[in-house]
């Protein structure tokens, strides 16, 4: 996948940032010949960028131990321009990513990246979370990644895998789900799971999963399909696409993808995993934002109520004035101790409650306040203003 293209000040060739093997680099390619360089390339994640007029390169980007900053980058040589992260970095102990690659159900070679907790100590196993990135086309990439650190900071073995549908391994690796979605990337996610168990370091008695947007979206499918994991929390997901016909963004992709409903319902009854919801066990918490058009707070309602219908241990967590990506600092903060709460509880099972233990607090603007939290019993909120 290539993105941000502009033409060099000679006009010979093109940069463009280029998804690649689990990295994002700044790559130029050559007008005439279509000769390819990585003016910035390695184990990193590109953000943006800029090129002077004797060529030299500016750009922001971020590696597994590192926080994005501004390098230059001239004949091959980066140097670091910003230091905005130092002091915060030398007060944390910090998890090292390590990118890894093992074989699917079928024989195909899938990559993704393991954080192991920061106290690792080698032949103990830990509890595993699996988290499904977002997309679907998209992938982890070589940057810092917080929650993850978050998770390994609390003990956690993180495995984030970049299954097929994945960007940066080519284009048929990428059209592999195409109209069915929850198949090979399934057996992909839990491939690195049987992966990190057999290193010995993933204990298979204390899995979890968890993911956003896609993320979420593989999150119930996951869970509609194996019993494995003990919680699962499930972000901006969805596992009813005709619900969302006319209700969300995805229209156009919709139509080109599965087809119009009603002409073709086999493919859409295919991907739709809220019809296997009965199989679904783990304790599971949906959580988003009451804003969100992207992927829409209907998807997680529909799964919690069912589930609830179930009997199933399961929460709703709604966030207010929340889109896709949370903005308010508190609900991230929130959104965190509710991720580590819920995962301590059913996963490692060492007694802490599933949710924080001090009461809810919503920042809202009064007038639009609104519950955050939908679950029958037990449920305490308090309203506060927004400075």
């Amino acid at each position: 996948m290539a993105a941000s293209p502009r033409f060099s000040q000679d006009g010979k060739s093109i940069y463009f940032l280029a998804d690649d093997d689990g990295t994002q680099i700044m790559a130029q390619v050559n007008v005439a010949d279509g000769q390819l360089t990585r003016p910035v390339g390695g184990r990193l994640m590109v953000e943006s960028y800029s090129v002077g007029k004797d060529g030299t390169i500016a750009a922001s980007l971020s590696t597994m131990d590192r926080p994005f900053e501004i390098f230059t980058a001239k004949e091959g040589k980066l140097t670091q321009l910003s230091h905005a992260n130092d002091a915060w970095l030398s007060k944390i102990k910090l998890a090292r990513g390590e990118y890894v690659s093992f074989k699917s159900k079928d024989g195909t070679t899938v990559h993704g990246y393991v954080y192991k907790p920061v106290d690792y100590v080698a032949g103990r196993k830990y509890p595993a979370l699996v988290r499904p990135h977002g997309g679907p086309v998209g992938a982890y990439y070589a940057e810092f990644e917080d929650p993850e650190q978050l998770f390994a900071a609390n003990g956690y073995v993180v495995l984030l895998p970049n299954p097929r549908g994945s960007s940066g391994y080519g284009e048929d690796f990428c059209k592999a789900i195409y109209a069915d979605w929850g198949n090979k990337d399934f057996q992909d996610d839990m491939a690195m799971v049987d992966y990190a168990i057999a290193q010995g370091y993933a204990d298979p008695d204390k899995l979890g999963v968890g993911g956003w947007s896609y993320g979420g979206i593989s999150t119930d499918f996951i869970i509609a399909q194996t019993t494995r994991f003990k919680a699962a929390i499930s972000g901006a997901g969805e596992a009813d696409y005709k619900s969302m016909w006319g209700h969300d963004q995805y229209q156009r992709d919709y139509s080109i993808e599965l087809g119009l409903p009603w002409e073709h319902p086999e493919v859409w009854d295919r991907v739709n995993y809220l019809k296997k919801v009965k199989d679904i066990t783990t304790p599971t918490m949906f959580v988003g934002g009451n804003i969100d058009w992207n992927v829409p707070i209907l998807g997680g309602e529909q799964m919690y109520q069912s589930l609830k219908a179930l009997g199933r241990d399961t929460l709703l967590v709604v966030y207010p004035d929340e889109s896709h990506g949370f903005k308010t600092p508190s609900h991230i903060k929130n959104l965190h101790e509710r991720f580590l709460a819920w995962y301590a509880h059913y996963v490692k099972a060492d007694g802490t409650p599933a949710r924080p233990a001090e009461k809810t607090t919503v920042e809202s603007k009064p007038a639009k306040a609104r519950s955050a939290e939908l679950e029958p019993q037990k449920t305490e909120i308090r309203l506060i203003p927004r400075f």
